[in-house]
């Protein structure tokens, strides 16, 4: 039998997996995915280091491969909500002038929703997709963005053909929006599922990019199909 590790007390301690029990008017989904949500060791992990969620650690991931969010960088988070993206991108590109001897760079969430604010970034209620987003954005920034990212999901109607048309078209539009804003050189990372009708969307962007590659941090869950598209050397 394993021997459990002990505190300052001296009892024994075991890190074990939390069942939770199926309530009346509760789905057998809904408390599978609550009983996911208390032994995913990334959403302790986020609470623990006061990330606003468990994605904060896929742009973390993603970074620590492609190397993005460099001091200085002006980055334009899309669809921003509920934060967990800035502020990882706050430390990076060092908003804060935390880093001495570092440039200082920006970080502008925007989202359809209102944000709680977060300390080193500048936050707007807006839908990008609207007539004049870009030039909204351009203007917060006071110039063009050095990345776009986009973590942003459509709705799940259930239907995962759908789905994948869905968030396809919403990662689309923020390409076109990147396309408009970025500086040439930049970076645009989205999440997109896996199902085929990507396809297009990647050849576009490789005609507009210089690199392009597609990742699945080891923070995105084993059973989705989520991935995510880092389009790195914007080519204006």
């Amino acid at each position: 039998m394993a021997k459990g590790t002990k505190n300052s007390s001296g009892r024994g301690q075991r890190d074990l997996k939390v069942k939770v029990k199926t309530a009346r008017g509760r789905k057998l989904s809904s408390t599978l995915w609550l009983q996911r949500q208390l032994n995913d060791p990334y959403v302790k992990k986020a609470k623990a280091d006061g990330y606003r969620g468990r994605a904060a650690y896929k742009i973390v991931e993603i970074d620590d491969k492609y190397r993005f969010l460099v001091p200085g960088a002006r980055v334009v988070d899309l669809g921003c909500a509920p934060g967990g993206w800035s502020q990882v991108a706050v430390k990076r590109v060092n908003a804060l002038g935390e880093k001495q001897g570092k440039a200082v760079g920006t970080i502008l969430g925007v989202d359809l929703q209102e944000v709680d604010p977060i300390a080193g970034a500048e936050l707007h209620q807006l839908d990008f997709m609207e007539d004049g987003a870009d030039d909204k954005v351009k203007a917060w920034l006071g110039g063009k963005a050095d990345v776009v990212m986009s973590d942003m999901a459509a709705a799940s109607s259930g239907h995962k053909q759908t789905d994948h048309l869905r968030i396809i078209a919403l990662c689309e539009a923020a390409a076109e929006l990147a396309f408009d804003v970025l500086e040439e050189g930049g970076t645009f990372v989205a999440k997109v599922l896996a199902g085929g009708a990507e396809g297009s969307l990647q050849q576009t962007l490789k005609q507009r990019f210089k690199k392009v590659a597609n990742f699945k941090p080891p923070a995105s869950r084993s059973d989705s199909s989520e991935k995510f598209v880092v389009a790195i050397g914007f080519k204006g």
